[in-house]
């Protein structure tokens, strides 16, 4: 499976992230609090998925004042290869409680088919 973490610097970080499916659809949430969603770029490419941001600093301490210093910020970086064929252009991307939820729709193909079994007499 293709997971490639980036900006690895001192001012990175790498979100966690919850991937699963049902019958229609792929599922991924990924926690992002104190992050404005509109610092998220969200694609998906070849049914790969790509999150990248910057989450800014809000206090004006020093850096050498800090005793403690465990709230990331900086930028960050997540591309996934997702479990099947999706339709990217079709998904959808909310922002609740700090998390990021994201919706795509499974291509046509990758959906589970029933076939009737017909009885011949």
């Amino acid at each position: 499976m293709l997971e490639q973490f980036g900006g690895r610097g001192a001012n990175s970080f790498v979100p966690p992230m919850n991937i699963y499916q049902t019958d229609e659809e792929v599922k991924v949430d990924v926690p992002l609090p104190g992050i404005n969603p509109d610092d998220v770029k969200v694609s998906i490419e070849n049914d790969v998925l790509t999150i990248q941001g910057s989450s800014q600093s809000k206090t004006e301490v020093d850096e050498a004042n800090f005793y403690r210093h465990e709230i990331r910020t900086g930028s960050f970086y997540r591309s996934v290869a997702l479990p099947t064929a999706v339709s990217g252009d079709k998904a959808e991307a909310t922002y609740e409680d700090g998390v990021l939820k994201l919706n795509i729709p499974k291509e046509e193909r990758a959906k589970p088919k029933s076939i009737k079994v017909k009885v011949k007499k």
